[in-house]
C-alpha cells in the first residue's frame, strides 16, 4: 500500500507546496483525504482503473479548494464522503463558484454524508470529531491489514488517540511551529503530534498541513521533524511528492 502527499501546506499554496490533499493506493481502490490544490496531481499516480473515494475533514477552504480541479480528472466514477451537510455544501460550492457541479462532470460522482462511529462501505473506517474551530472529522481506515489514521486541523485530543491507536501510520496536522500553542484556534505542533503517536502506540508519523506562514521553507520543516524525533523516533516531515509504503 502506497500513501502518496499530493499536497503538504495548510492555508495556502507557496513554493514549499499546495494545500493539502493525499493518496491512499490500495490493490482495491484509491482513496484521496481531502482536496485542497494538491489533489490536482492525483492523476499522475493513478495508473489502474480502480474505484476513487474521496473523504473530506471539513469544509474550511484550504481542504476544499482543489476540487474544481475535478473537471479535468476521467475517472470511471467518483463517490465523495463527509459530515453531514457535505453534499450541500460541495455542490453549492462548486456550482455556484466554478461551475462545475457534480452532476455535470464527465463522470458519475455522488456525495454522500457519513455517520459518526463505524462504518462499513465503502471501506472499514472509523469517523471521530476532532478538536477544531469549526465541525471537523478525523478518520481511522482498517485496509488490507493495515491501519491508517488521519487528524488534520485539531489539537491533541482524545479522539485523535482513539482514532490512531495501534495505527501502521498516523498522519497528523503539524501545523504550528515547534512549541507554539493556539488554544482559540486548536492544531498541533510537532511535539504534540510525536505525543500522539507514543500515546496512541502508532508505529509511524507522518507530519503534514504546515501553515504556510509558519513554514515558509522545507529547513523548517526538517526542524520539526527533529523535534518530533525526540519524543517519538519514526517521524517524518511529509513534502509534496513523498511516498510512504506500508
Amino acid at each position: 500500500m502506497k500513501i502518496i502527499f499530493l499536497g503538504t501546506n495548510g492555508w495556502y499554496d507557496t513554493g514549499t507546496g499546495n494545500t493539502i490533499s493525499t493518496l491512499i493506493d490500495t490493490k482495491g481502490c484509491y482513496i484521496i483525504l481531502d482536496a485542497g490544490n494538491g489533489i490536482h496531481k492525483a492523476d499522475q499516480y493513478m495508473k489502474e482503473n480502480k474505484p476513487v473515494y474521496l473523504f473530506l475533514s471539513h469544509f474550511h477552504l484550504d481542504h476544499i479548494e482543489g476540487l474544481h480541479t475535478l473537471a479535468k480528472f476521467r475517472f470511471k466514477r467518483l463517490d465523495i464522503f463527509g459530515q453531514p451537510g457535505t453534499k450541500k455544501t460541495i455542490t453549492g460550492f462548486l456550482g455556484d463558484k466554478f461551475s462545475v457541479s457534480p452532476n455535470k462532470l464527465s463522470f458519475p460522482c455522488d456525495i454522500h454524508d457519513v455517520k459518526l462511529g463505524w462504518n462499513s462501505k465503502p471501506v472499514i473506517f472509523r469517523c471521530l470529531k476532532l478538536e477544531h474551530a469549526s465541525t471537523c472529522f478525523g478518520y481511522r481506515f482498517e485496509i488490507e491489514d493495515k491501519v491508517i489514521s488521519y487528524c488534520t486541523d485539531t489539537g491533541y485530543c482524545k479522539a485523535s488517540v482513539e482514532l490512531s491507536k495501534n495505527a501502521d501510520l498516523l498522519i497528523s496536522e503539524c501545523s504550528l511551529a515547534p512549541g507554539r500553542t493556539t488554544p482559540n484556534w486548536p492544531h498541533m505542533n510537532p511535539q504534540l503530534a510525536a505525543k500522539l503517536a507514543v500515546d496512541s502506540k502508532a508505529k509511524k508519523l507522518a507530519l503534514t498541513h504546515f501553515d504556510a506562514y509558519e513554514y515558509q521553507t522545507l529547513k523548517e520543516r526538517n526542524a520539526a521533524q527533529t523535534q518530533a524525533r525526540k519524543i517519538f523516533k519514526n517521524s517524518t516531515a511529509a513534502i509534496d511528492g513523498s511516498i510512504i509504503v506500508i
